[in-house]
């Protein structure tokens, strides 16, 4: 079981891709022609020679976030290797003009198959990211206790194949802000300040049950199991914690894992943890952190992830207008709250990061869609 998307939103996926590879394969032979034009030698970036160019892989690719990574990939100068769950979008992908946009795609199954799809999806490639996530059809919400463990199941399968695979270095694995964003009253005060969210917390699980917040369970049961197989396999892996993701027409393209994650969002909302990232920006973040990977002053670890922190009833009610929903289901009723902790979010160590580990490669490296 993996993403479950309606036949009206896989098209409108499968459109946004060919129109990103369209897009890409145009920049890539003008990127083509620049080479020539320095006499063969390497494309330039930041003053030095491209030490990033290799095949990568990106799991469930077709996704909203996928799309976004695949396409900052792209346009970094790496090939990619999309992973699909189901032979029609692998046969979708196949009749489109990809030769010239380094993209190729495969079928895996993340959770059952003891390891061999993955094991040939990842064959040769020299990182992995795992932006995978997984719906219920049968939920509310589209996400249920039960799949919280297919969650976790998916996350260790994707790890074990990356620590097999000869050539996987590295892997850079999508986790969520609700990973850190509810702790347990009694543990408080053992954050690494007194009301600072930063990627050094931990949701609790049995709070995450109590709520019945089985999206928050779900990513944090999944990260602690990918982040248990790479310590005992020595694979280094970062994970990248992303608050609600936003982005052109994110709730259209995204809206059951957006509705998932929303669960709880007046409590949130109230605790000032209620968060959200440009999609863009996000995969963006994705690509910075695996190359800086490879450097031996990386710090690694988890990163925190948000652009804006939703904090005023008008930015509530911004929000809630996207979604087409009431404000008092982002932000309450506004009437008295139990809640009496207020957090701040902290998100400067993937900023420091960012600061320093990008710089532009070529004046046309980010594709649009």
């Amino acid at each position: 079981m993996g993403i479950v998307r309606s036949e009206e939103r896989t098209k409108a996926e499968l459109d946004h891709f060919r129109r990103m590879l369209m897009a890409s394969a145009g920049i890539l032979h003008r990127r083509k022609d620049h080479r020539d034009h320095f006499n063969g030698s390497p494309f330039p970036y930041s003053g030095g020679e491209i030490d990033r160019v290799g095949l990568v892989c990106v799991t469930s690719g077709l996704s909203f976030l996928g799309i976004a990574v695949v396409n900052r990939l792209l346009a970094r100068g790496y090939s990619v290797r999309i992973v699909v769950d189901n032979p029609d979008d692998l046969e979708k992908i196949a009749e489109m003009e990809t030769n010239y946009c380094n993209v190729s795609a495969i079928m895996a199954n993340l959770i059952d198959d003891g390891g061999e799809s993955l094991a040939e999806a990842f064959k040769d490639c020299r990182g992995v990211f795992h932006t995978s996530a997984f719906i219920d059809p049968a939920g509310l919400s589209g996400y249920t206790k039960y799949m919280a463990d297919i969650e976790a199941k998916a996350s260790e399968n994707v790890i074990k194949a990356c620590a097999r695979a000869p050539s996987v270095k590295n892997c850079v694995l999508t986790s969520s802000l609700l990973t850190c964003v509810w702790p347990n009253s009694s543990t408080r005060h053992e954050t690494s300040s007194s009301c600072v969210i930063n990627q050094d917390c931990w949701s609790d699980e049995s709070l995450c049950r109590d709520k019945k917040l089985w999206y928050a369970l779900g990513k944090l049961q999944a990260e602690k199991a990918a982040w248990k197989v790479a310590d005992e396999n020595g694979l280094k892996m970062t994970s990248i914690c992303a608050g609600l993701i936003t982005g052109p027409d994110f709730y259209s393209r995204n809206s059951t894992a957006t509705t998932a994650y929303l669960k709880g969002a007046p409590e949130m909302y109230e605790r000032g943890v209620l968060a959200t990232v440009d999609v863009n920006r996000l995969a963006e973040a994705h690509v910075c952190v695996f190359e800086a990977m490879n450097k031996k002053t990386s710090s690694g670890g988890r990163y925190i992830c948000f652009d804006e922190i939703i904090q005023e009833e008008e930015e509530a009610e911004t929000l809630a207008r996207e979604l087409s929903i009431s404000k008092a289901k982002i932000c309450g009723t506004g009437a008295s709250s139990s809640v009496r902790d207020r957090f701040q979010l902290s998100n400067r160590k993937l900023t420091s990061l960012m600061s320093t580990q990008l710089r532009p490669c070529y004046n046309e490296s980010q594709v649009q869609f």
